[in-house]
C-alpha cells in the first residue's frame, strides 16, 4: 500500500462516507497529524467520537460521522500564512470556503493544529493543511 498524502486520503475517505450517509468511516493508515486534524474537526462539531486502533501495521482510525460535512479536503501545496493573512484570508485560500463565516481552514501552528479563527485569536501564523464546511 503506497499512500502519498495520508491527510488527503483521510479527508477524502471522510467526505466519501458522508456522501454515502454512512455512520462511520475507517481511515487507513493512521498518523498523529490525522488525529490532530480530527480533534480540531471534533471541536468544531463536524465529526463525532473517533478511536485509534493499533493493528501492528499502519493502524486504523474509526470516525463516527454526524452528517454535518458538506465538503472537506486537503490544500496542496501547503501554504504558509502569517497572522495578518489569517484575519483577511488571501484569495488563493478563500476559494476553498463558500462564504466568509461558513467553514474553517485547518492550520498547523507552533501551538498545534487549530482552525484559522483560533490561530488569528492567538496571533499565530502557520501552514495551511485543509478545509471543512
Amino acid at each position: 500500500m503506497v499512500v502519498i498524502n495520508t491527510l488527503s486520503n483521510a479527508l477524502s475517505t471522510i467526505y466519501n462516507n458522508e456522501m454515502r450517509r454512512n455512520k462511520q468511516a475507517i481511515i487507513i493508515p493512521a498518523s498523529k497529524l490525522i488525529i490532530n486534524v480530527l480533534r480540531t474537526m471534533q471541536k468544531e462539531g463536524y465529526v463525532g467520537e473517533f478511536e485509534h486502533i493499533d493493528d501492528g501495521r499502519w493502524g486504523k482510525i474509526v470516525v463516527q460521522l454526524l452528517g454535518r460535512i458538506n465538503k472537506c479536503g486537503s490544500i496542496t501545496p501547503r501554504y504558509s500564512m502569517t497572522y495578518r493573512e489569517m484575519i483577511s484570508l488571501p484569495d488563493n485560500i478563500r476559494r476553498y470556503l463558500p462564504s466568509k463565516e461558513i467553514g474553517v481552514i485547518i492550520v498547523s501552528t507552533s501551538k498545534g493544529v487549530m482552525t484559522h479563527k483560533e490561530a488569528a485569536r492567538q496571533r499565530l501564523g502557520g501552514i495551511v493543511l485543509g478545509y471543512v464546511y
